[in-house]
């Protein structure tokens, strides 16, 4: 299962493709979808997120809090639309691109992907690349 919840003033639809995407890439890598929750949250929050549970003392865009069990995938995952609208410009991307990006890429950490070094980084950023791909873009809807 997939929630969404919104703690600002952010709203999509196309939640089930998103949510299938998402299943489709996780039960690729042989895993099972427990329980995920996406949050979307503002700079501020993300920051005290940050802050209190991983002594960082700086914006980020994801962080993503991994409760698997063996096979199964399970996380809270803690979004930061600004940080999200910050990159897709900082970046020269689409912001539903960017937003699909962050989406995924906590994903891929659940998967056991890591981006601590650049070949890590780059191997993360192809599969995302690949990934994008993959899901119909334009069900995707921001209110």
């Amino acid at each position: 299962m997939i929630n969404y919840f919104f703690e600002l003033n952010f709203k999509f639809k196309g939640k089930k493709i998103l949510t299938n995407w998402i299943k489709n890439i996780i039960e690729a890598q042989n895993y099972k979808l427990g329980t995920i929750n996406y949050i979307f949250v503002d700079d501020n929050e993300i920051l005290r997120i940050n802050q209190q549970y991983l002594s960082h003392n700086y914006y980020t865009d994801i962080i993503t809090f991994n409760y698997n069990k063996e096979n199964k995938i399970n996380s809270d995952i803690y979004i930061s639309i600004e940080r999200v609208k910050d990159n897709s410009i900082q970046f020269k991307t689409d912001f539903k691109e960017e937003f699909l990006r962050v989406v995924i890429h906590g994903i891929l950490h659940l998967l056991g992907y890591n981006d601590s070094t650049n070949e890590e980084k780059l191997r993360m950023r192809e599969i995302e690349n690949t990934q994008i791909q993959k899901i119909d873009k334009s069900k995707i809807k921001f209110l």
